[in-house]
């Protein structure tokens, strides 16, 4: 959001490592903290009137790798989000989810948020994203919503891959397997010729970080890749195996430039991470939305 030219008048996060990374990199940034840091209890009518209210719902609802739920999962916080919005009225409002939120049997789930959308003053539209189509290392699939006030939603637009590929794993991750000199580093980067499969956050609930489960794991080795951890460091010099990837790897494959700094120890960073949407992607529907939101201040300028 901010790289698409938004300023952030305030950060709602629940949890405390999350809360860290943004703060670090971002010291003047409002993160908010105490109970309102919890979205079922975050009161937005100190910001009503902002341009913007943006977030990522809690995927287990709507994910195939959880029960779906959806409306009755205690993680639902669509309705949260549908409280807060009422109380700010921004001109625009944009939700991550993930792919499962289009499947068939949320269909009603999906007509009613439209409707209680409209009821607000928003038209809303949702479209499903891969990030690999914004330059991330990835596939990452993954649904967007956006809300729109009724004298905007005419000149919002998604936005459109560039029609460019990716990077590999190997090319986007080469640097960083070199860095302690590892000799296996040149052929390992030739092995690793295509993008990512999905990287999984993983849950509180679970142990430590890896990268998914099983099927995964094989994903990741045909591309050299030991998927069953995360490792603290690149390779030695004289390392002889499939390497595993730190975090500071799995946040350049999910688009995050290397200056942002993830807090809290392996685990909790890796989730940060891993759970994340990422950036580029977030950035493309941001500047649609910044110049539909934009576009009737300009018409008048230029009359």
């Amino acid at each position: 959001m901010e790289r698409a030219g938004f300023e952030h008048q305030a950060l709602v996060e629940i949890d405390p490592h999350c809360r860290d990374t943004l703060s670090l990199n971002r010291p003047l940034w409002n993160v908010v903290r105490g109970d309102q840091a919890d979205l079922t209890r975050f009161d937005g009518r100190p910001f009503k009137g902002i341009d913007v209210l943006a977030g990522g719902l809690p995927c287990p609802p709507f994910s195939v790798a959880g029960k779906q739920l959806g409306h009755a999962d205690e993680r639902n916080l669509f309705p949260d989000a549908l409280r807060i919005v009422d109380e700010i009225r921004p001109r625009a409002v944009m939700i991550e989810n993930v792919r499962g939120f289009l499947d068939a049997v949320f269909s009603d789930y999906r007509q009613n948020l439209k409707q209680e959308l409209r009821k607000l003053g928003y038209e809303t539209e949702w479209h499903l994203f891969n990030a690999s189509d914004f330059g991330v290392a990835q596939l990452r699939p993954r649904v967007v919503i956006v809300a729109i006030r009724k004298e905007f939603s005419d000149f919002f637009s998604w936005p459109v891959s560039g029609g460019t590929s990716p990077k590999t794993v190997g090319e986007t991750l080469f640097d960083l397997m070199a860095q302690n000199g590892w000799n296996g580093a040149s052929h390992w980067m030739k092995h690793a010729d295509d993008i990512a499969p999905t990287i999984v956050g993983g849950s509180k609930k679970h142990g430590g970080p890896d990268l998914g489960p099983t099927r995964a794991k094989r994903a990741w080795a045909t591309l050299g890749v030991d998927g069953k951890g995360i490792a603290d460091s690149a390779p030695a010099v004289d390392f002889v195996g499939m390497p595993r990837l730190t975090v500071r790897m799995v946040a350049r494959l999910q688009g995050f430039p290397d200056s942002w700094e993830i807090a809290g120890k392996k685990t909790a960073a890796y989730r940060q991470v891993g759970n994340a949407f990422p950036p580029p992607v977030a950035e493309a529907v941001a500047q649609k939305i910044r110049e539909a939101i934009t576009v009737r201040k300009t018409v008048r300028v230029v009359a």
